[in-house]
């Protein structure tokens, strides 16, 4: 490696991707052609840093297998600040192997956190946490150390384990401020503050609470029944039933919440559970058994009674032994009547910090990232079609702005200064 090649290459270490570009802009070998690849990358030209990544990677001979292999970690960290989420991991995988042979355990480590990275970004939660624990590898640079706390955090995060991810972040702070990378502290910093903004309001009959993430996740691990809107679950302490593929089920578990200690008429859930205005005797039929699949799903932590009107939900005791008491009979189902001398458990619900459907899409968006449509579905686990809907409808509010034409479109959205999600990844520091 010549000189200016190991300056370049010590300025992006140090984050100076203009000192990196002044000593090998003018030069076209294949090491120059990564460095100027990743250097461009650095000051956002992401489509332009593909580009010569990929002639670099071209350039090297077959017996430059390492070099190729660092080309093929470079590129991907691009794919993934271009939230391009198509294709596999398996180059990744081998690149990273290769690298862990010949000792190159920095790029080894990028490659393997750029795969965990990308995994919690598609919400594949417990394959990025088998993807992290194997990430750490010996003789590695701080500011490898802190990008790694900093996925643990965001893992934390999205399991709702704050005080893990607050101990990540400490760590996280720790290594980045020996690594001398402002990116990094920055980054820490914006995460911390991050955790202090309201994630979910808690709905009432009175109103409605903002709660941070730490007092949601409080809520969520305590023994009241949490009907939850963020995540389109029910659950209860370490009890979870998600209902994020089952729409109608979820629908109907929401607006009997909403509607408890009382009970909600039939009508109502129709028209709330299968959009419909006036109803027949074959939808009562069919509420029914949607009603029979919600009582399968809720079973062990709460029950749905059947009423002359409608239905109510009933939250069970988590205290009390299992107990079929005497029932009532109703129309349509019997009932247990509940013992008067135990005390009722509360249920509740958790809403988005952002009204609407869309706050999801909005909340990806709000990362500063381009996002095409095809990795917005990935992430969503929704159509591709249905989010062009939701994007154009976005677009229409002024919420959401188009970047470029055909397939080459990406969409944007001014970051979220007052809300967060779980659903957030950090917007990490991509080279160095």
């Amino acid at each position: 490696m010549d000189s200016l090649i190991a300056a370049s290459a010590r300025a992006l270490a140090s984050g100076d991707p203009l000192g990196a570009l002044r000593r090998v802009a003018l030069r076209d070998d294949p090491p120059a052609l990564a460095l100027r690849g990743i250097a461009m990358a650095q000051l956002g030209d992401f489509a332009r840093a593909r580009d010569l990544l990929k002639r670099a990677a071209r350039g090297f001979g077959t017996h430059e297998a390492v070099a190729r292999a660092r080309c093929v970690v470079a590129d991907a960290e691009v794919a993934l600040a271009m939230r391009d989420l198509g294709g596999t991991h398996r180059a990744l995988h081998a690149a990273a192997s290769l690298l862990a042979e010949r000792a190159d355990f920095p790029n080894a480590m990028l490659a393997r956190l750029i795969v965990a990275r990308r995994l919690l970004l598609l919400g594949k939660l417990d394959a990025a946490a088998l993807a992290l624990q194997d990430a750490p590898l010996p003789q590695v640079p701080a500011r490898l150390t802190a990008v790694h706390a900093l996925t643990t955090a965001e893992l934390a995060l999205r399991t709702l384990r704050v005080a893990d991810a607050q101990a990540a972040l400490d760590c996280a702070q720790t290594a980045a401020a020996a690594a001398d990378v402002p990116a990094l502290s920055a980054e820490v910093v914006s995460l911390r503050q991050t955790m202090e903004r309201p994630a979910a309001r808690r709905w009432h009959r009175d109103g409605e609470q903002m709660l941070s993430l730490a007092e949601a996740a409080a809520l969520l691990h305590s023994d009241t029944l949490v009907v939850d809107a963020c995540r389109r679950g029910i659950g209860r302490g370490n009890v979870w039933r998600p209902l994020a593929r089952r729409p109608v089920l979820f629908t109907l578990v929401l607006h009997l919440a909403r509607a408890w200690p009382e009970d909600i008429d039939r009508q109502t859930l129709i028209a709330e559970a299968f959009r419909l205005r006036r109803p027949d005797e074959t939808h009562r039929a069919r509420l029914r058994v949607e009603i029979g699949r919600l009582r399968t799903v809720l079973k062990g932590i709460a029950e749905i009674d059947a009423t002359p009107r409608g239905f109510a939900l009933r939250p069970l005791d988590p205290f009390a032994p299992f107990h079929v008491g005497p029932r009532t009979q109703t129309n349509e189902r019997t009932t247990t009547a509940a013992d008067p001398a135990v005390a009722t458990p509360s249920v509740t619900v958790l809403l988005p910090p952002i009204d609407g459907e869309r706050a999801s899409l909005v909340a990806l968006l709000a990362d500063g990232a381009a996002w095409s449509t095809s990795a917005l579905a990935l992430a969503l686990s929704a159509s591709q079609r249905s989010v062009q809907r939701a994007l154009g409808e976005l677009e229409a509010q002024g919420r959401v702005r188009a970047v470029g034409l055909a397939r080459a479109r990406r969409w944007m959205a001014p970051p979220l200064t007052e809300f967060t999600t779980v659903l957030l990844l950090p917007a990490g520091w991509s080279f160095g």
